[in-house]
């Protein structure tokens, strides 16, 4: 497989880079929200229905939007300054962000032996670091009138995912983040949430990067059958409008959740780390992947 071939998982084709948004008109009477990754999956259905909640909504990839209504401003969200100049960007435009949503994910499978450090950096470039830089550029333009902020995390994040722990990893970094973070600026009155899905029928399933048989050696075939087993879990799993409109539905609360999983299902399966036995949840875990 070509190196990041796929990249990052909420974004459709490389587009033009630019440091413009077209076509945004100021409008003081609506909230203004980033979505950081609206061009597919979960972001996408989040930004169309953030339109539909009246406000005015930027999508910051390096994908388009598919809803015409959306703004877009391109953007990798691995180039520092690319990121950090379209917040600056939106700021600047509208003077404040009531919401900004960090939607932007990679994953890839491959055994912790075998995975390059190359790969491993990247990831965590899109998933933990450019999070990290969404939300400090987002801060001076949310402090005067407070905000909300919603990390999209993984339900994968408490349930480690076999040969998918380096994503497993990385959004139990951001599920720490909002903790940590929600304590330092509840002073400006920004709340912040992270998001756990299960799982959910998107192309993130197939945009994964999945290390070859020759590259997983000894462990070819569990690998195999830990991909197939996410990617049924996936594809049958919640459909992206849902979880979407349960995260729309948070962010209307005067106190969002701290941690927000949509779906019953998903809520009694993280339930289940707390009350059982960590050697329990890791054979069931375990069984669960065909491991």
């Amino acid at each position: 497989m070509e190196k990041h071939q796929t990249e990052i998982s909420t974004e459709t084709d490389t587009q033009a880079k630019g440091q413009k948004i077209k076509e945004i008109t100021p409008s003081a009477e609506k909230p203004v929200a980033v979505v950081v990754g609206a061009s597919s999956g979960i972001g996408a259905e989040v930004a169309s229905l953030l339109i539909g909640r009246g406000y005015t909504v930027v999508n910051v990839a390096r994908g388009l939007a598919k809803n015409e209504r959306v703004k877009n401003i391109t953007a990798d969200v691995t180039q520092g300054e690319e990121l950090e100049h379209a917040l600056q960007a939106v700021g600047a435009e509208f003077k404040n962000v009531a919401l900004l949503v960090y939607s932007a994910g990679f994953s890839m499978a491959a055994p912790v032996e075998a995975a390059k450090e190359a790969d491993i950096r990247y990831l965590f470039e899109v998933n933990y670091f450019g999070a990290i830089r969404a939300i400090r550029c987002a801060l001076p333009y949310m402090k005067a009138k407070g905000g909300k902020i919603f990390l999209i995390s993984s339900l994968g994040s408490s349930y480690p995912i076999p040969f998918d722990s380096f994503y497993s990893s990385s959004k139990a970094a951001l599920d720490m983040l909002v903790k940590g973070a929600r304590c330092e600026l509840k002073r400006y009155n920004i709340t912040l949430t992270t998001v756990q899905p299960g799982g959910t029928s998107t192309s993130f399933t197939f945009k994964r990067k999945v290390y070859s048989e020759e590259e997983n050696g000894e462990y070819a075939k569990d690998v195999h059958k830990a991909v197939a087993a996410l990617a049924n879990m996936e594809q049958g799993g919640m459909n992206p409008q849902e979880v979407a409109q349960g995260i729309v539905l948070e962010t209307l609360k005067n106190s969002p959740a701290i941690t927000f999983v949509p779906g019953g299902k998903n809520k009694a399966y993280r339930l289940m780390q707390h009350w059982l036995p960590e050697k329990w949840t890791e054979f069931l875990n375990n069984k669960k992947y065909n491991q």
